[in-house]
């Protein structure tokens, strides 16, 4: 590790971050320029202490995982991110977990949907980012190890990831999902990642091999889903989509008809997900 290099490489883009550009507030008697060492620990959900011995060149070295939350957390880009790595004496990431790094631009639209249900998805449909609005909308998708971070596998290895959607939207989406996977699959070869989930897939359920078998390259689809949230109900959501094609990832907004049943119970679902966030900063 580099640790001088790596403390001043922390310190510095600390520095030029202001709260506003995280989505936090600004508070008062904030004296110095920059985020504060606790609202960069926050962002990257990890321990104060933790971060600050990082920053001031005394702590271990940081896993992958752990520099990967803070490259989120500092809104550094893939070149920045790649630099961090090598700083920490893990070389630069591999592709595999350079597509789980999230652009900075796409942090920043994310930041200003806080109150709306936004996830930021990469190629294997692995959720590398939320809004506070989304996790109470859909619950914490990025803790996931292995396979089971991909949205695909867990749709038809866990019959529980299915309770979100209205039965209409059932094998539509299951449609969905398989088309998308055999296009990455299609694009990367038979030795890449998505086609390793695809015949893991094939063996663990009857429903994925049925639907693979089709060969269907894309399945029809509508923008508007209809979804059944356990605490507000009902709810009929447009989704929004906006591809990131140099990160290669997707973010997918959801939205309602303004003075609709469903714009009222989405109101509500963001404010459960803000008490949701206040608690846990506590």
């Amino acid at each position: 590790m580099e640790y001088a290099d790596l403390s001043d490489f922390l310190r510095k883009r600390r520095g030029a971050l202001q709260p506003e550009d995280v989505g936090m507030p600004r508070g008062r008697r904030r004296r110095t320029p920059g985020l504060r060492r606790e609202e960069v620990a926050t962002l990257a959900s990890m321990s104060t202490d933790y971060y600050s011995r990082l920053e001031g060149g005394r702590g271990p070295q940081p896993s992958v995982e752990m520099l990967g939350a803070i490259a989120r957390a500092l809104r550094l880009t893939l070149e920045e991110r790649d630099y961090l790595f090598v700083l920490a004496g893990h070389g630069t990431p591999p592709r595999t977990t350079r597509a789980c790094h999230v652009d900075p631009g796409m942090l920043r639209i994310m930041d200003r949907l806080h109150d709306t249900p936004a996830l930021l998805l990469n190629r294997c449909g692995e959720t590398v980012a939320q809004t506070p609005a989304h996790v109470a909308f859909a619950g914490e998708q990025t803790n996931f190890d292995g396979m089971e971070r991909s949205e695909v596998y867990r749709w038809f290895v866990h019959p529980h990831a299915r309770a979100l959607y209205a039965e209409p939207e059932l094998s539509t989406h299951s449609r969905l999902l398989v088309s998308m996977l055999r296009a990455v699959a299609t694009v990367d070869g038979p030795k890449s990642y998505a086609a390793s989930i695809a015949r893991t897939l094939q063996e663990l359920s009857p429903e994925f091999a049925a639907i693979w078998d089709t060969h269907e390259v894309v399945a029809p689809h509508s923008r508007t889903k209809r979804f059944r949230h356990p605490v507000v109900g009902e709810l009929e959501l447009y989704c929004e989509v906006i591809d990131n094609r140099d990160q290669q990832q997707t973010l997918i907004i959801f939205t309602a008809e303004p003075g609709s049943v469903s714009a009222e119970r989405l109101e509500l679902l963001s404010v459960v997900g803000s008490q949701r966030l206040a608690t846990a900063e506590k």
